[in-house]
């Protein structure tokens, strides 16, 4: 114990992407999401140019999106939510357990959470992505910010990180309960047997083949969802959204997969299968664009599932996850710190288990 304290504290830090506050919130926000060299990897000054350049010509379209909640993002108040309601899981202060909010590209960023984290003085630091599948956008974004962050803080705590949980029990089995929610929502409008849409952001094919295993473990989750439905003969595909920019995307792309359940004349239920709370990729593009696109394709009808949030089986498996990563000695851990990506995605932050591949 650090200082001779009886109980031993643990600081628990949840990454997540951030999001404005405010319609003048946008266009800083979007240069700091353009300058992560995670997102646009050139050369630094080119870089931060480009970043400026493409912050004031997309502003005005976000601003937009935006509007429809209200001029800024809920994601930080619903990452308050889950991260109160982690606390309360994990037993709070009284048994040691702080947890903190880290947000990438707007506040609270690295650096305001790592002053606060060391004036907590922990004797362990948890590191926790509110991303289930690991990317190099993403989670791996986020963690190198944090090391920077602390370094420039003086935190000197071990620190240990959760890489991923794609497949956790309690993630699986809150997805499973949504998805069955939308396919009772669609029987009981009568309109035929319907089509599950596991929706995820997608991502440039060039860094899937630098061997980055985001697109494998989101198929891994939505598999593992469609088994815990347990529902033969059931029609679903995953696919990707939120496409930007000239470069050739992942796919199948989510919009193109509405468009074809409407020339098929199925029922949609559509399941984010990768973000964990609601903000404006499934509170606007899910909700409103994709609900007028599946209007107009002719989708009998059209059900979008609620994100996980703060189901009690997916906050019970992120406090079993910081429990498991504070009793063991490595320092990224995939459950119990076993590699389970193929070999081929190089850029997983594990070493590759004996015999793997």
């Amino acid at each position: 114990c650090r200082h001779g304290r009886l109980m031993t504290r643990t600081a628990v830090v949840l990454f997540n992407l951030g999001g404005p506050d405010r319609p003048e919130s946008v266009r800083p926000f979007l240069f700091n999401l353009f300058s992560d060299p995670a997102i646009l990897a050139i050369p630094g000054p080119l870089r931060r140019l480009l970043a400026w350049f493409l912050s004031v010509r997309r502003a005005p379209v976000a601003r937009e999106i935006y509007s429809h909640l209200g001029g800024g993002s809920p994601l930080l108040a619903n990452t308050n939510a889950q991260a109160a309601r982690l606390a309360e899981a994990l037993g709070g202060e009284e048994a040691g357990f702080r947890v903190f909010i880290a947000m990438r590209y707007w506040h609270p960023r690295s650096d305001e959470t790592a002053a606060a984290v060391k004036a907590f003085d922990p004797d362990t630091i948890v590191l926790l992505p509110l991303y289930p599948q690991f990317s190099t956008t993403t989670s791996a974004s986020s963690l190198a910010d944090w090391h920077r962050a602390a370094a420039a803080a003086g935190l000197d705590a071990p620190t240990k990180a959760l890489c991923c949980y794609p497949t956790a029990p309690g993630l699986v089995e809150a997805m499973a309960k949504r998805v069955q929610e939308g396919l009772a929502a669609v029987s009981g409008a009568g309109d035929g047997q319907p089509r599950v849409l596991f929706s995820a952001h997608g991502l440039p094919k060039r860094v899937v083949a630098r061997g980055d295993p985001y697109q494998w473990q989101v198929e891994r989750t939505a598999a593992a969802v469609v088994e815990r439905l347990a529902k033969p003969g059931l029609d679903w595909v995953v696919c990707y959204q939120s496409r930007v920019g000239p470069l050739e995307w992942i796919g199948p792309a989510t919009d193109e997969e509405i468009a074809r359940a409407g020339d098929d004349a199925v029922p949609v239920v559509l399941a984010p299968v990768a973000f964990v709370s609601e903000h404006s990729e499934t509170l606007v593009e899910l909700d409103i664009e994709y609900r007028r696109l599946a209007e107009k394709a002719g989708v009998p009808t059209y059900v979008r599932v609620a994100t996980v949030s703060t189901a009690g089986p997916f906050i019970e498996a992120l406090a079993g996850h910081v429990r498991g990563v504070v009793e063991g000695e490595g320092a990224v851990a995939h459950g119990r710190g076993e590699r389970t990506c193929p070999v081929p995605f190089g850029r997983c932050p594990l070493r590759p288990a004996p015999g793997a591949g």
